[in-house]
């Protein structure tokens, strides 16, 4: 037979009933039996409840339940921290890495989901979602993934743009959420950059408004496996960004500049300005001369400012960073043939950020007799 559990009110109830049977002169032993418990019973209970009324039991009662609550909460709170603590590694920002954590939460403290979830802020809905994959993601990886190793240099915006060309319906996040995935190489962030605000007619006000209204040109100077060192001359339209042409010898004077702009001259005609720094090759007699004779301007930017020369040192910059950094010449020709080959890729196939990420020229539009020279 089970024994009966009391309430408090019953048990202070009794204890005041066996008072009064003693009172009333009866044996104590024999009123602890008449409210039929054990002697050991009654001195437990007399311990515990002796003397208390039913306010004062009420009060009791209150307060357990308070220190009850609150322990609780500070069970609750010291869990809580712990399971922030353990998800402080990194920010959650995306609800896979939420879902992850929880269930490493899970699995450590043995906690509920909900409470995992109200403490990552996850809502369980979005926790329980298993994520779909299209049946084309495998294919479209293996795309990214080789557009990437053929170039290197590439942000995943650039891929992006040449995968919708390769015929992929898709846009710039859903490649960015495979590239983060992958662990492929995000861009670095580009430094800022101050404007300019000058009140002389400095050659930095002058903006191309169409095709071969303003070129620019400039040296980059680079070495050889052996050592020995070489130069490049870089020419390109600023208002397309096409590469017009990159000039590759030991050594390049004021006459190899009339040259290289002499051949341009001939195939595309004579552009309205030309712009470059002071260097003792464009500023010369001979070059400026030249120039004039043929009906174009120089424009000259100021001396220690390559950035009023922003379109030329930009594309320095790629032409360096996705070829010269990551290439080793061992002679001259070979440097003349993989940077033709480049200039081709740079003006036909590579996406331009600036131009919507469109190559500056793409083949279907280069005139004929333009081929005709390259080939």
């Amino acid at each position: 037979m089970a024994t009966k559990r009391h309430k408090p009110e019953e048990i202070v109830s009794k204890l005041r009933q066996v008072d009064v049977l003693v009172g009333q002169g009866q044996a104590r032993i024999d009123a602890i039996r008449q409210i039929q418990v054990t002697e050991q019973t009654y001195y437990r209970w007399r311990k515990q409840y002796g003397g208390m009324g039913t306010d004062q039991l009420k009060e009791l009662k209150r307060l357990q339940k308070e220190n009850e609550r609150l322990r609780r909460a500070v069970s609750d709170l010291t869990l809580d921290k712990l399971i922030l603590t353990e998800a402080a590694k990194g920010k959650l920002l995306s609800p896979a890495r939420r879902r992850s954590c929880i269930d490493l939460v899970r699995g450590k403290f043995d906690v509920s989901e909900r409470c995992a979830c109200r403490v990552l802020k996850q809502h369980r809905s979005t926790h329980r979602y298993v994520p779909k994959t299209r049946d084309d993601e495998d294919l479209l990886v293996r795309d990214m993934i080789e557009l990437a190793r053929q170039y290197g240099r590439y942000g995943y915006r650039r891929i992006a743009a040449m995968l919708r060309d390769a015929g992929w319906q898709l846009n710039d996040k859903r490649v960015e959420r495979l590239w983060r995935r992958e662990g492929l190489k995000v861009p670095v962030k580009q430094p800022r950059k101050g404007r300019l605000w000058l009140n002389d007619s400095s050659c930095i006000r002058l903006r191309p408004q169409r095709v071969d209204h303003v070129w620019s040109y400039d040296f980059v100077h680079h070495r050889t496996e052996d050592g020995r060192a070489y130069r490049t001359l870089n020419i390109i339209d600023e208002f397309s960004r096409e590469c017009l042409a990159i000039r590759v010898k030991r050594k390049l004077n004021s006459t190899d500049v009339i040259d290289a702009l002499t051949d341009l001259f001939i195939i595309r005609g004579v552009p309205a300005y030309i712009r470059s720094d002071n260097g003792p090759e464009f500023i010369a007699d001979a070059v400026r001369q030249w120039i004039r004779a043929v009906g174009a301007q120089t424009a000259y930017i100021e001396p220690g400012s390559p950035w009023e020369n922003g379109y030329c040192e930009s594309f320095n910059a790629r032409f360096r960073d996705e070829l010269l950094n990551g290439e080793i010449f061992y002679n001259l020709k070979e440097a003349k043939i993989v940077i033709e080959e480049w200039r081709k890729h740079y003006n036909t196939k590579r996406p331009h950020s600036s131009l919507g990420y469109r190559p500056p020229a793409p083949e279907s539009i280069i005139p004929m007799e333009v081929k005709m020279m390259m080939h």
